[in-house]
């Protein structure tokens, strides 16, 4: 039987799951991720041992990471998960497991995923965004996942929010050193400082205090459904996807699939106006499920 097994890491659990020859899941498993490099290397070669050992047969591994291999050094740079940074993630894998192992940013996985069997599926062209505790994305056309010269094609958490009102610019201060950075206004962490002031971080409740007529609430969600408007109008111009799949606790927010599409519509360049924003059919499951499609197409 062949597998392909996936392996999506975070910062608290390290995630595997097992895909068949027809992407059926037979398997899926979670642990701690571990403190430090070698206890995160250590797992995720543990669990595909002992994937393989459950399911009798030996498979391709993809692993997702909230950051990205640098071309130039061959080290992992932009990571969440700051033990990751500078090291040779992909490489000493290789050598824990003997054979190639395929590492790429977590939002390239949710796009294979999403595009494969989940709400991108039947498209050639998609694009995956992750609104969570940070802002990322991914772009998949025709079932392969576009990472570009510098491998940072889809980081769109780190291009500027367009069109600005006055009263944003030039936008908050980015952790990578910037101003007005689309992560700054589109995380979660920023949606609910939106509503509830500097220091607030959970965005989770919002929108049912809306519907309940908390006014603030409601105010912060129309701020951010037209910031994200502007944000993926932008994107529209530039690549036009056949798909855009939202992912991520924010993504969570059905509100956003009623308003968003219509705000999007002035800025969008020329007469087609038909935007196709949808929520990712696989939710939390979509990284680990598209990590282990890394090698769909060789």
């Amino acid at each position: 039987m062949t597998i392909r097994l996936g392996v999506d890491l975070g910062g608290t659990k390290t995630e595997i799951a097992a895909l068949g020859p027809g992407g059926q899941v037979l398997l899926r498993r979670r642990r701690p991720s571990g403190a430090g490099y070698e206890a995160v290397v250590g797992t995720i070669a543990a669990l595909v041992r002992e994937a393989e050992a459950g399911l009798g047969a030996t498979g391709t591994v993809g692993v997702g990471i909230p950051g990205s291999i640098s071309p130039l050094t061959g080290l992992v740079r932009n990571a969440n998960s700051q033990a990751l940074n500078g090291r040779p993630l992909d490489r000493d894998l290789e050598a824990a497991l003997g054979r190639p192992v395929r590492v790429t940013n977590d939002a390239n996985c949710l796009a294979m995923s999403e595009a494969a069997d989940g709400a991108g599926a039947g498209h050639r062209s998609v694009f995956a965004a992750i609104l969570g505790t940070g802002v990322g994305g991914g772009w998949v056309v025709e079932g392969r996942p576009l990472e570009g010269l510098n491998r940072v094609a889809g980081e769109w958490g780190h291009t500027p929010l367009p069109w600005m009102r006055p009263e944003e610019f030039p936008g908050p201060r980015c952790w990578c050193g910037l101003h007005g950075c689309l992560e700054t206004f589109l995380c979660g962490p920023a949606l609910a400082a939106e509503a509830d002031g500097p220091g607030a971080r959970d965005a989770t409740g919002l929108e049912a205090r809306a519907a309940a007529g908390d006014a603030a609430a409601a105010a912060a969600l129309d701020r951010y459904a037209d910031r994200l408007a502007r944000a993926l109008a932008a994107l529209v111009n530039l690549m036009d996807p056949e798909v855009i799949v939202l992912g991520g606790g924010v993504s969570n927010f059905a509100r956003l699939y009623a308003a968003v599409p219509g705000l999007m519509a002035p800025y969008i360049f020329g007469d087609a106006k038909a935007v196709n924003l949808v929520r990712a059919r696989h939710g939390d499951s979509s990284g680990v499920f598209g990590a282990a499609r890394l090698w769909d197409k060789a």
